[in-house]
């Protein structure tokens, strides 16, 4: 009988030239380092998002907080805070690779800056404006860029040292401010009897003052000593009373947007850390400052120190 064999037929390898494997080999490489890429680069969402696509940024700004944001001779917005903006704003060009990206600049008050940021009609802030708990349901802040004390300018002759002086007598305050919360507030509680008005900003705060529609002006005492190196005799006003609230100003932006506030932390962060915000508060409280070359001459103080050495995103103390 004869065994029938079955032969099985191993198929032929396939030859790939060495010159196309080369070429699939450099095809994969590609394709893995763009792979790599994408996974380094998340998915832009929120204010980046609509940076990138419209490559333009807004900025909010204010007309008259000197020396943080107000008009130089030229009405363009410049100060403290506007430098902190724009070094926010470098680095956003960094990151998203957009050099020739334009900036557009809005005017805001106390009173709108809020809803002017949850409209998008701005895209961040950064003017004077306190972290608290109330406004951070509403927005996010970013790291601290200054602290700052709610105290009292008064006119020398005017007798008043203290808030507890203030019985009786009409005081000026900004419409909106953590200033006029604290000031209503210890009116009913200490009954005091002020007259309060709430003006629309500092210039019209500080008209009332001067002309002796009130007797005196509460504020944040940076913001005060900008007033009085406004004024035609800075010499007859003088800053008093006790603090009655230790205040952080940071950047506004819409809530819960972490990629936007992780760059605005970096950018205020390494300003601290580096030395530059410390040149950069020299130049706006320890010099003469456009355009009426005033000199606020206001030292570094120990809080100001501190958050220096240690950035962080802390709440009004």
């Amino acid at each position: 009988m004869h065994i029938m064999k079955t032969i099985i037929k191993q198929p032929h390898p396939v030859c790939v030239p060495a010159r196309s494997r080369v070429t699939i080999a450099a095809a994969l490489v590609a394709l893995n380092a763009l792979n790599d890429a994408s996974a380094a680069e998340p998915e832009l969402t929120g204010t980046l998002l609509k940076v990138s696509k419209e490559q333009v940024i807004t900025i909010g700004y204010r007309d008259a907080s000197v020396p943080f944001s107000y008009y130089d001779a030229d009405q363009k917005p410049i100060g403290y805070s506007i430098d902190v903006a724009h070094l926010i704003i470098e680095r956003i060009k960094t990151e998203l690779k957009l050099p020739e990206l334009k900036v557009r600049t809005i005017p805001i008050t106390s009173q709108n800056r809020i809803s002017l940021l949850q409209n998008n009609t701005i895209d961040f802030e950064c003017t004077s404006t306190t972290n608290n708990a109330e406004r951070a349901q509403q927005v996010s802040f970013s790291n601290s860029f200054f602290t700052i004390d709610t105290r009292l300018l008064v006119n020398r002759k005017s007798g008043i040292k203290d808030f507890a002086d203030l019985k009786q007598k009409t005081v000026v305050v900004g419409a909106g401010t953590t200033s006029e919360k604290i000031l209503r507030k210890m009116n009913v509680e200490k009954s005091m009897g002020m007259d309060i008005i709430s003006a629309k900003d500092h210039t019209e705060s500080f008209l009332m003052l001067s002309t002796g529609r009130a007797k005196a002006m509460m504020m944040d005492d940076a913001l005060l000593a900008g007033e009085r190196a406004k004024a035609r005799n800075p010499d007859d006003y003088r800053i008093v009373g006790t603090p009655q609230t230790h205040e952080a100003y940071g950047c506004m932006l819409r809530r819960n947007d972490a990629p936007m506030k992780a760059i605005m932390d970096a950018a205020i962060a390494h300003a601290q850390k580096s030395g530059l915000a410390a040149k950069l508060y020299q130049r706006w409280f320890q010099q003469p400052i456009p355009p009426k070359r005033v000199n606020l001459d206001l030292p570094l103080s120990p809080h100001m120190q501190t958050l220096f050495a240690n950035p962080n995103d802390k709440p009004t103390s």
